[in-house]
C-alpha cells in the first residue's frame, strides 16, 4: 500500500522566494528539427556557476532548473545562463510548449526508471512531448501553503491564457493558443485539485489518490497546482514555456505576487471545478483574446482581467521588487502572447511555419539586460 508521509519542508527557507523550472526543446541548429539528444548535452555541459540543467521525460527535452532565488529578475538572469550553458555544447534549443513540426515517433523517452514508469502508465498519451515553465514560490508553514494554493486555483485560467505558447503541432496550426495545455488534458492527475481545507487533508487525499493509482508518490500527480512538501513550495505547473525570457520574468512576477497577495486574504469563494475547467479550456483556446468568467461568471475580456489583477497584487510586488516585471506582462499582451508572436513569424500565410521553426532557433540565445532576446515579433 503506498503511503504519503505528513512530513513537509514548509518554512525550512525564505518565505516567497522563487525558484523557476523551464523545459526547452532540444534541436538540430541548422533546420530546428527534433533530436534526441538529452543524455549527450548532459555529459558535454560543464561546470555550472549555478542552477542545474537536468534531462526529462523524453531524450528530446532537456529542463533548467534556477536556484532558490529572491526576485523574478534574478531567477530569469540564471536561467539565462543555464541556456547559455546547453548552447556552448553545439545543441541548438526551441522555447515553446509544442514543436511546431515534430510529429509522433520523432521523440524517444529517457532511458529511466522513472520515465519508464510514466511512459507505462501514459502510452501513447505521451508520446507528444511538452515544455512547461514551472514556477515554485516558497511558503513560510504549511497553512499559508494551503491558503496560498486554494487562493492560486482562481487565478490559473488567467495565467494559462497569459502563458499560451504552443499554436504549432504535427506541422499545423491547431487552432489553439495551447497546444499543449489540450495535449495534456489526456495526462490522468493533470487538472486543477479541489481546495483543501488544510495541511492534514492535502496529505490525506493525495495519500488515497497515489494508493488507487499506483504510483510511487504525489510527484506523479501532474496537477496544475500544487503544494510541494517535500521542497516547502507552492508550485503552479500550468504554464507554456516562453518565447522570451522577459515574458517569463513577468509571470513569475504575477505568480510570486499573486503568492504573497493571496496569503493575506480572507479566503474566497471556490470556483466550481466544472466552471473552472471550461475557463482553463477557453484561456488555452484563445489566449490572450479570450474572454474569461470573472468571479460572478460573467465573461470578460483578458485585459480587463489583467488590469484588475495587477492591480490588486501591485502592493505585493512593491513588497517583493518585482513591479517592473510585472508590468512587463502588459507588453506580453501587447505582443499578443507567446501564440501570437509565433503565428506573425509565419511565413507565406497559414499553413507555412518553417519561418516559425527557423525564428525559434535564431532566438535561442539569451543576449542583453538579463533577460535575453527580444520576442520573436523583432525578428519575423
Amino acid at each position: 500500500m503506498a503511503t504519503q508521509p505528513a512530513e513537509h519542508h514548509f518554512g525550512d527557507g525564505e518565505p516567497f522566494t522563487i525558484g523557476l523550472e523551464e523545459e526547452l526543446f532540444l534541436v538540430d541548429p541548422d533546420d530546428g528539427r527534433l533530436v534526441n539528444t538529452g543524455a549527450e548535452v548532459l555529459e558535454q555541459v560543464g561546470e555550472l556557476p549555478s542552477g542545474e540543467i537536468k534531462n526529462e521525460l523524453h531524450r528530446s527535452m532537456i529542463e533548467l532548473i534556477t536556484g532558490v532565488c529572491t526576485t523574478p529578475h534574478e531567477a530569469v538572469a540564471e536561467l539565462c545562463e543555464l541556456r547559455r550553458a546547453v548552447l556552448a555544447t553545439g545543441a541548438g534549443i526551441v522555447a515553446c510548449g509544442t514543436h511546431p513540426t515534430a510529429v509522433e515517433g520523432d521523440s524517444q523517452f529517457t532511458e529511466k526508471r522513472r520515465y519508464e514508469r510514466i511512459h507505462e502508465l501514459l502510452g501513447d498519451a505521451g508520446a507528444t512531448p511538452v515544455c512547461a515553465l514551472h514556477i515554485h514560490v516558497g511558503m513560510p508553514d504549511g497553512d499559508t501553503a494551503i491558503r496560498v494554493f486554494n487562493g492560486l486555483r482562481r487565478h490559473l485560467p488567467l495565467l494559462e491564457a497569459l502563458s499560451a505558447n504552443s499554436p504549432y503541432r504535427h506541422g499545423r496550426d491547431t487552432g489553439l493558443a495551447s497546444a499543449r495545455q489540450l495535449t495534456l488534458r489526456s495526462w490522468p492527475r493533470a487538472g486543477v485539485p479541489r481546495a483543501m481545507a488544510d495541511l492534514d487533508d492535502f496529505f490525506e487525499s493525495t495519500a488515497r489518490l497515489t494508493q488507487v493509482a499506483e504510483v510511487p508518490d504525489y510527484t506523479f500527480h501532474w496537477w496544475k497546482l500544487r503544494p510541494h512538501p517535500r521542497i516547502g513550495t507552492v508550485e503552479i505547473r500550468a504554464l507554456d514555456t516562453q518565447l522570451s525570457p522577459r515574458h517569463t520574468a513577468a509571470l513569475a512576477a504575477a505568480v510570486q505576487s499573486l503568492a504573497l497577495h493571496e496569503s493575506r486574504c480572507r479566503p474566497a469563494e471556490d470556483p466550481p471545478m466544472e466552471l473552472l475547467d471550461e475557463a482553463s479550456f477557453r484561456a488555452a483556446r484563445e489566449g490572450v483574446k479570450a474572454t474569461l468568467p470573472d468571479e460572478d461568471d460573467r465573461l470578460r475580456p483578458v485585459p480587463e482581467l489583467l488590469e484588475r489583477m495587477v492591480e490588486a497584487i501591485r502592493p505585493a510586488a512593491v513588497e517583493l521588487g518585482c513591479v517592473a516585471q510585472l508590468d512587463d506582462l502588459f507588453e506580453l499582451l501587447a505582443d499578443g502572447g507567446g501564440a501570437g508572436v509565433q503565428r506573425r513569424a509565419c511565413r507565406g500565410g497559414e499553413g507555412e511555419i518553417a519561418g516559425v521553426l527557423e525564428a525559434l532557433v535564431a532566438r535561442a540565445e539569451p543576449t542583453g539586460e538579463g533577460y535575453g532576446a527580444s520576442p520573436l515579433s523583432d525578428a519575423a
